[in-house]
């Protein structure tokens, strides 16, 4: 029980939950734990006046007058903006009880001489990132500074946990428990599919740690905009800003909006397009991404939180956010992706313990329109995707390891026995341990001729005394400091021809999955590409007639495994009409009612596969219903194995809900399903066959080097430009699989592209599910509903931006 939170909560005419009456309680009791509650259900508090009793009744017991107090307690967060709200909302207590209770700011916006400031005059709470603990860390007699630390707070761990800066955290806190044995760490978590998992990961081996859980689920208020006709023949985008008028008696309706989008064109186009309908709304609405200055997101959130504006167009940019915020509305354009993605949108609106979440859906083209069904079949059901945690991420781990051999050195026996403990270390092995010493004393088997990886010198231990690893070069200390994180940019690759020709920009996660000779669309065209070199990739007119359709940052947000689930049981719905029937499903009543006519509608456990013969050529598509991302790993492998039976040429398009081949070659497709052409069996075989693995693991390299110091990223101002970055590493990856072809570094970067990037383990299972349902073939004589929205992902590719359309809403007229 906390006297000073339920005396807050009464002046402000408020009662305590029980969940924060349950965590006050448990941290007075010395324990640590994870609190798991939805977005504005006041969580914050809940954590915020456990810290204040303990320190107060903790200063009362010893009857300490020290004049500098040390380091209480610590809070870290994903987001400077979230540091920053998190810092009002602590003033807010402070200033209302006149505490003394010093609580500060240590972000990247921080001064110099207020960070330093903050290591001789310590504040009682210290409200962070990940990479400022570890610049922390970094400095000297960071032991001592820490020496009295009795809470760390890490806020919106979900968020963290699939992420290099989880590993961050988990470091950071296996060195901080050995400085501080009763510390107590807590966690702040929404729902996600493996919420005991998470806190184990967060408290180490061996905890003794509680889950308190917020039983008092928030209202969630949700409606489908939908259009005023239906599209029998959608595809992608041919909703989206024509539903404005949808939109705007929304934002009227309500004091203050939060309209999120997946994309931050997408968030441009649509602020244009809300100004140019409606004129008013210049000056009361604004923008927020990320690749907006700081200054201005900090303006856009002050005017948020006071009232001044009455829309706000958003990326992910928002998606976190304290408690209490004044938004009582949000539209979600597009799909979320993910059923916890959508929550936490919502959760946005109604901002208050008390209140209803109230959120629009806006689809994008009629099959998204589908969405709207699943998403309440999977928060009626409770469904919540699981957060896959980072393991062995040895380039965290020579970071971390360098991290301490600037300040004050590090004994590797203490050090190893930390490491071993968190879940990401839980299996190095001692060996693998003495490698990575190697790399960062020497660099390693294959770079120990060069003096500059000579970073960390051992000084041999006196009187029986353990080696000590240090830094005392001051030049590598500071470019260390300067380097210190696990967040890494999406980069983008020029598109040129041979002779020098510049065709814009596309991005790198798309062009490394492509081998030299294969085919792709862009700007109309269709590219042959030659080679990648450095950050160009260097093309030629193909003289094929099919190619692969480039994927996009937001069009490549795959969809969740617990949302691609809830989205094939809408088909079980579909067959079940009456009244508890979705208002989206009875609304595409017409859609499905004309697939069923000219192909089928699978049920929840079977697979359509569709084969349509135009004059384009041969079109094989499939619906397993399991994301872009997945599909495209999917395709390629059905189109090695087609090209194994007859050698061929495909063009490969895919969204959420399937996938399309298209070739000259016709092939017995029926017989092939009976051969096993979906079959789990040999699949990593044929992705390796199928897909450029080497360049995609080169690519992924680049990250790994830089995070691990292989590659200095410049200084603030002046970074590095990408090309040079990737030159350098590029090098190193391949001397590496030259002469160190078990290097830890390397054997991660192909791990990580099987496990982020081509989402393996995921790709198998569908393949596994697949095999054990049953398969639907037809060949219908036209394109059907659902295989219109897949084929228009390649046709808006093979014509210019002016006559696409045009000529998709001509062939879309012919097949009505």
């Amino acid at each position: 029980m906390s006297d000073l939170g339920n005396t807050w909560f009464f002046n402000r005419g408020w009662t305590a939950h029980k969940f924060q009456e349950q965590t006050w309680a448990a941290m007075a009791r010395g324990k640590s734990g994870l609190l798991n509650a939805p977005t504005g259900s006041g969580k914050t508090y809940a954590i915020w006046f456990g810290l204040l009793e303990h320190y107060y009744k903790k200063r009362k017991k010893t009857k300490s007058t020290r004049e500098k107090p040390k380091l209480h307690s610590l809070w870290i967060t994903p987001l400077r903006a979230l540091s920053r709200e998190i810092h009002l909302a602590a003033q807010r207590v402070s200033t209302d009880f006149d505490l003394d209770y010093d609580v500060q700011l240590r972000t990247g916006d921080t001064s110099a001489a207020m960070r330093q400031k903050q290591k001789s005059q310590s504040p009682q709470a210290l409200i962070t990132t990940p990479e400022s603990v570890h610049l922390l860390l970094a400095s000297k007699d960071y032991a001592t500074y820490f020496s009295e630390l009795s809470f760390v707070i890490v806020d919106e761990w979900h968020e963290l946990l699939g992420s290099k800066r989880g590993v961050l955290i988990e470091l950071a806190l296996s060195r901080l428990k050995a400085i501080c044995p009763k510390l107590q760490i807590w966690g702040i978590s929404a729902t996600i599919g493996n919420l005991e998992q998470a806190m184990d990961i967060l408290l180490g081996k061996d905890h003794q740690g509680i889950m308190v859980r917020a039983v008092n689920r928030k209202k969630l208020e949700m409606h489908t905009l939908l259009p005023d006709t239906l599209e029998k023949f959608p595809w992608s985008g041919h909703l989206g800003v024509k539903m404005i008028d949808k939109v705007l008696p929304v934002i009227y309706a309500h004091q203050s909006t939060l309209l999120f989008t997946n994309t931050r064109s997408q968030a441009e186009i649509w602020y244009q397009q809300l100004i140019e309908a409606d004129p008013e709304l210049s000056g009361q609405i604004a923008m927020h991404h990320g690749s907006l200055s700081e200054e201005v997101r900090f303006w856009v959130e002050e005017a948020l939180h006071t009232g001044k504006l009455k829309a706000v167009v958003c990326t992910s940019s928002l998606d976190l956010g304290v408690d209490f915020r004044p938004v009582d509305c949000v539209v979600q354009i597009g799909s979320s992706k993910g059923i916890a993605r959508f929550m936490q949108r919502a959760g946005r609106s109604g901002h208050r313990p008390d209140a209803t979440s109230k959120i629009f859906f806006l689809p994008t083209h009629s099959l998204e329109i589908m969405e709207g069904a699943a998403m309440r079949y999977a928060v009626s059901e409770k469904m919540y995707e699981q957060r896959q945690p980072y393991i062995r991420s040895f380039d965290v781990l020579l970071q971390y390891l360098v991290t301490l051999s600037v300040s004050d050195g590090f004994h590797p026996e203490e050090i190893y026995s930390e490491v071993k403990s968190t879940h990401c270390f839980e299996s190095i092995t001692a060996e693998e341990f003495s490698e990575c010493l190697l790399m960062i004393t020497q660099g390693g088997k294959s770079l120990q001729v060069y003096d500059e990886f000579h970073k960390v010198e051992i000084i041999p231990g006196e009187n029986g005394k353990p080696a000590l690893y240090k830094v005392n070069s001051r030049q590598i200390a500071m470019r260390h400091r300067l380097g210190i994180g696990a967040i890494v940019s999406d980069a983008m690759l020029q598109v040129k021809f041979r002779k020098g020709g510049y065709l814009g920009s596309i991005e790198e996660f798309f062009i490394s999955r492509l081998k030299p000779g294969e085919a792709f669309f862009f700007s109309g065209r269709l590219l042959e590409l030659v080679q990648v070199k450095d950050m160009q990739a260097i093309v030629k007119p193909s003289v094929q007639k099919k190619g692969i359709v480039p994927s996009w940052k937001g069009g490549r947000f795959p969809i969740t495994t617990d949302f691609s689930t809830a989205l094939r049981h809408t088909f079980l719905q579909i067959r079940e009409p009456g009244r508890n029937q979705p208002e989206e499903l009875r609304f595409l009543h017409p859609l499905f009612e004309k697939q069923e006519a000219v192909s089928a509608i699978p049920g929840e456990d079977e697979l359509l596969v569709e084969y349509v013969a135009t004059k384009r050529g041969f079109h094989l598509f499939v619906f397993p219903f399991e994301g872009k991302l997945v599909h495209e790993g999917m395709a390629a492998v059905i189109a090695y194995r087609l090209s194994q039976v007859s050698k061929a040429t495909f063009s490969i398009a895919s969204n959420e809900y399937g996938f399309e081949l298209l070739t000259d070659v016709e092939y017995d497709i029926h017989n092939l399903i009976g051969n096993g052409l979906f079959s789990p069996e040999n699949l990593l075989n044929d992705i390796q066959h199928g897909i450029n693995i080497g360049e995609m693991a080169k690519r992924k390299f680049r990250d790994i080097a830089g995070i691990a110091g292989l590659v200095f990223k410049g200084f603030p101002g002046k970074p590095q430009k990408t090309k040079h970055l990737q030159a350098n590493s590029g090098l190193f990856f391949s001397v590496f699989e030259d002469y160190d072809p078990a290097n830890l570094l390397l054997r991660e970067a192909y791990d990580e592209v099987y496990d982020f990037q081509l989402e393996y383990a995921r790709m198998y299972t569908a393949f596994e599910r697949i095999s054990t349902h049953r398969i639907i073939f037809k060949t219908p004589e036209h394109l059907t509903p659902f295989a219109f929205p897949v084929f228009a992902e390649s046709f808006r590719e093979r014509y210019s931006n002016e006559d696409w359309q045009s000529r998709l809403e001509k062939l879309k007229k012919q097949l009505e």
